[in-house]
């Protein structure tokens, strides 16, 4: 009876960890060819697994990708989420950490990631392998800026404000491609460029400046009225 159970004990655990050795795999071919494998079956023999442990845990390899993806923004929203100090910060100080926290998570993958991204190029029309990742972005993004509404960060503008999170995707995709032409030591333009642009946005979406011209502006309009 015990030899029965740690027979079924080494088999769940083999279990659990499969989709990790599948993963492992799948970029190992990726990082060395440059591209997918031609199929499923030739893959599964090249890692020694069966086709049947492949589709227990991806449909596909465009689904495989999407795991991918999707485990590193999970990776960067569960470091910040278990950082005490990320509650007690305001929205600008969470948009520059959550970059910050990002570009961490990547860096260890970055001739992985630069794959991707040289093959998408631009990310207005989501890539396949981002569309997990890019519903994560959006609920973090739409939680984080109601939250800053309601603390005042985020100005509240009718019809703009659902805007929001799509203006942020775009601006991900801005700082994944200067990050991906950056060449300096640590890459520190990036840094900067994050820091600089996330300043900008909250110039425009946050109380302030923009406020004054739309006010004024409406003030102008209304005084042409009369």
């Amino acid at each position: 009876m015990d030899t029965a159970k740690k027979t079924s004990s080494r088999k769940s655990a083999a279990k659990q960890t499969q989709p990790a050795k599948i993963i492992a795999a799948y970029k190992a071919h990726v990082l060395t060819l440059g591209h997918q494998p031609p199929s499923v079956y030739k893959f599964c023999l090249d890692a020694g697994i069966t086709e049947d442990e492949f589709y227990q845990h991806f449909g596909s390899f465009d689904g495989l990708e999407r795991v991918i993806w999707k485990e590193f923004i999970d990776q960067t929203i569960n470091r910040l989420q278990a950082d005490n100090s990320f509650n007690n910060f305001n929205t600008r100080e969470r948009v520059l950490a959550f970059y910050f926290t990002l570009l961490e998570t990547l860096r260890p993958e970055r001739s992985l990631v630069l794959l991707y991204l040289n093959d998408a190029k631009r990310l207005e029309v989501t890539p396949a392998f981002l569309r997990s990742f890019r519903e994560s972005f959006d609920a973090f993004f739409t939680t984080l800026l109601a939250e800053g509404k309601q603390r005042g960060d985020v100005a509240t503008r009718p019809y703009l404000e659902k805007q929001y999170p799509r203006l942020f995707w775009l601006h991900l995709g801005f700082i994944l491609t200067f990050w991906k032409q950056d060449d300096s030591a640590g890459f520190e333009r990036t840094d900067a460029a994050v820091e600089k642009s996330v300043n900008l946005a909250f110039d425009l979406i946050g109380t302030g400046a923009l406020d004054s011209a739309l006010d004024f502006g409406k003030f102008l309009y209304q005084q042409h009225k009369f």
